[in-house]
């Protein structure tokens, strides 16, 4: 294995600084996009290298060169990681493979009471409107997803802002969006430094929805007004816990960003869509997108030439014979 195995542990760092810049510079659909399959991508190449180097000190057992008969004295020559370093990736390795496992099984979870809690919504239609005086929208995953927007946030927008209202939901429904978080989260779960590129993918994808019901309502300036008075209404009258309960569970909405979901640096989440939508769209800016993908694929072919390269190695130290 040549040195640049140790590159797909270092480009997640980049993605970290690069994810809030993406994320406001990029439309916001290219950007989730961008951002839940870079995660994706980087986590399971961090966790291959992490695994071929851990492998790099099973190979030097004695008892293990001696069942697969290959050569120590081979592997030892000609593998770059020294036994600390391999150790200490076997070690890692088992942490990240742990948190992952644990945050799929809370995700999975989450996602099947939420699909639960959606069907025991009353009616038949996608809208459910529930009693409440505390002013809330949100989507429930599900099959068919579930848009839950309560009597506290109907009065508190006018007749327009709440067509932008639906319409961000609606978005977040057809574009399954949850599965874009639910992605982005799980890769951050498997290596911690990918969590800013969870959180600005979370961003992305309430970016997404306004971007939507800016251009189904055909008015940039209402949406941005629609947003801003519902983030106001929330603060003023904080969900109840059985509508914190439904966010915990899967649940993305207009004000995903206030409840937790989506945070951000300063300027908070949802000054920075407000402003967003008082700005004309964002034009696709191909070099940007292109030297983005561009590495996230040389973190995946990195992964894919150590693993070949460690496969020949042990083809060699097969061949030579043990030592």
């Amino acid at each position: 294995m040549h040195l640049t195995v140790y590159l797909p542990l270092v480009l997640p760092l980049l993605a970290a600084v690069a994810a809030r810049p993406l994320a406001e510079r990029l439309p916001p659909s290219v950007a989730t996009w961008l951002l839940a399959a870079s995660a994706v991508v980087l986590a399971l190449a961090s966790s291959a290298v992490l695994g071929l180097l851990a492998l790099t000190a099973l190979v030097r057992i004695p008892w293990v060169d001696a069942v697969g008969e290959i050569s120590g004295r081979v592997t030892s020559h000609n593998d770059p990681a020294s036994v600390p370093v391999a150790i200490a990736a076997g070690a890692l390795l088992t942490v990240a493979a742990t948190a992952a496992a644990r945050a799929l099984w809370r995700q999975a979870t989450a996602l099947i009471a939420a699909g639960r809690q959606a069907r025991r919504l009353p009616g038949a239609g996608q809208v459910v409107v529930t009693d409440d005086e505390a002013a809330d929208a949100y989507t429930l995953p599900g099959l068919p997803c579930r848009i839950v927007v309560t009597t506290g946030m109907i009065r508190a927008l006018s007749e327009p802002e709440r067509q932008v209202l639906l319409a961000h939901e609606r978005a977040h429904a057809s574009g399954l969006h949850y599965l874009f978080t639910t992605a982005a989260r799980l890769a951050a779960a498997a290596n911690p430094l990918l969590r800013p590129v969870a959180t600005a993918t979370g961003y992305t994808v309430e970016r997404w929805a306004d971007e939507h019901a800016a251009a189904v309502t055909g008015d940039r300036r209402l949406a941005a007004r629609a947003i801003a008075r519902a983030a106001l209404a929330t603060t003023a009258a904080p969900p109840r816990p059985a509508s914190r309960a439904a966010s915990a569970l899967g649940a993305v909405g207009a004000l995903g960003a206030v409840s937790g979901q989506a945070r951000m640096r300063r300027p908070g989440p949802v000054p920075c869509r407000v402003a967003a939508l008082l700005r004309p769209p964002l034009p696709p800016r191909l070099l940007l997108l292109a030297v983005a993908v561009l590495l996230v694929a040389v973190a995946g072919a990195s992964a894919l030439e150590a693993a070949l390269d460690f496969h020949a190695l042990l083809e060699y130290a097969q061949a030579v014979g043990p030592s």
